[in-house]
């Protein structure tokens, strides 16, 4: 449970369920099993359902919102949310599309990343570090890539893969200045006049 909300994660929820299911498999009553399926399925139903007109809803733009063309406030509010947007993802409700979503999740990471392209038939995205990211040794490079996948779980689980593109190093600066301070030259002589 979240510390916050009060809530479990979609991502426990959906494990329990799972190891919920696979018990009552296990125990070989076959009617018991399938019963428990269909509820789930039906629970499903009615709570999309019920998601759906949320969205629609939540949807309608206020009259001055629906004249600039802006999402309503409260929908923007629900689409950030992680359970909330989880859910409206689990039932294909979300009303972004997938690189929107990638792009809300990678603003929730703490570390300077850009996609750099995804592939819907692959479900791979490639991301970029676009700031320091300390050392850049490999291990802080791994620490961002993951911090991204924990964030797309929720936002865009259609991405099954993440690839880190490598960090090119960029040229050393090489600062050049008119001479050594105090106007004198390298070798702590005056400079040199001509005759």
């Amino acid at each position: 449970m979240s510390p916050v909300t009060g809530t479990v994660s979609a991502e426990r929820a959906g494990r329990r369920v799972e190891e919920i299911l696979d018990r009552l498999a296990a125990g070989g009553d076959r009617q018991a099993c399938t019963a428990a399926e269909e509820l789930v399925r039906v629970l499903m139903d009615f709570y999309g359902a019920a998601l759906a007109r949320t969205v629609e809803l939540l949807g309608r733009p206020a009259d001055d919102a629906s004249a600039q063309g802006h999402t309503p406030a409260p929908l923007t509010g629900l689409l950030g949310d992680e359970l909330v947007s989880s859910l409206l993802v689990l039932h294909d409700l979300h009303p972004e599309d997938v690189p929107t979503r990638i792009a809300r999740a990678l603003r929730g990471v703490r570390h300077a990343l850009e996609s750099a392209g995804y592939d819907e038939a692959t479900g791979v995205l490639r991301l970029r570090l676009t700031g320091s990211t300390g050392c850049g040794c490999p291990t802080t490079q791994e620490v961002a890539r993951q911090a991204a996948v924990e964030a797309l779980a929720c936002f865009a689980p259609e991405v099954t893969a993440v690839e880190l593109e490598p960090v090119t190093s960029e040229p050393a600066l090489l600062q050049i200045g008119a001479g050594p301070p105090g106007g004198g030259s390298a070798a702590g002589r005056a400079p040199a006049t001509a005759r």
